[in-house]
């Protein structure tokens, strides 16, 4: 079975790039692209894909206000920022909206084939000083959250150590769609919106030693 991608990019050129290299990798199909963010929502309602690529600065609907929409309405859709701006607001911005990645447009195209493979298991990864940063800068819920089942937190610290979900399932013999069912909710519990943040709550929680890295 292939990644699903929707490509969402105000520049027709950035698109059809994009679409020509991940197409060269057997694994990846590009299902869609979107002039705008309006439009990516509009399109993944339709479309369904695995992986939608999110350019953070388009006209009608930015970037990060798609992306908390898009995981609002689509929990089983992932999203990877794909961004030529690394300011802080930025990052933190797309993270808090529910990105489960971060990376910039001049990322080696196969590290990018990469990163989307990892999203679609649901695998968490951030640079260290991605990590760092996000760390000083997203909250977790001022309230506490739901209390978490045992099982709960085995998931979240699995997946806050960077294993994606057919190796979470593996570690504790248990279905990968059951895992699928823990995280949709342990963000529930936590009142965040993805893998990303909880992981970073884990960390926070103490119930893994270093923030996570890719």
């Amino acid at each position: 079975m292939s990644i699903r991608i929707l490509i969402a990019d105000d520049h027709s050129v950035v698109r059809q790039g994009l679409r020509m290299f991940l197409e060269l990798d057997g694994d990846l199909e590009v299902i869609g692209e979107a002039e705008n963010g309006a439009e990516a929502i509009r399109l993944a309602g339709e479309l369904q894909p695995d992986v939608v690529l999110m350019d953070l600065l388009m006209p009608v609907m930015d970037g990060i206000t798609a992306i908390g929409k898009l995981r609002q309405q689509y929990r089983d859709i992932e999203v990877l920022a794909l961004t030529s701006v690394l300011e802080d607001a930025s990052v933190v911005g797309a993270i808090r909206a529910g990105a489960i990645g971060y990376l910039l447009k001049d990322t080696q195209a196969d590290e990018l084939c990469r990163a989307i493979k990892a999203a679609a298991q649901g695998q968490v990864q951030l640079a260290p000083q991605a990590a760092a940063r996000l760390m000083r800068e997203v909250r977790t819920p001022e309230e506490s959250p739901e209390p978490l089942t045992e099982r709960e937190t085995e998931v979240l610290r699995l997946l806050a150590s960077g294993q994606a979900n057919k190796e979470i399932a593996r570690s504790l013999t248990i279905g990968e769609k059951t895992v699928k069912t823990h995280v949709s909710n342990i963000l529930g519990k936590l009142g965040v919106q993805s893998r990303t943040q909880a992981a970073l709550y884990a960390v926070r929680a103490g119930l893994v030693e270093a923030p996570p890295q890719g």
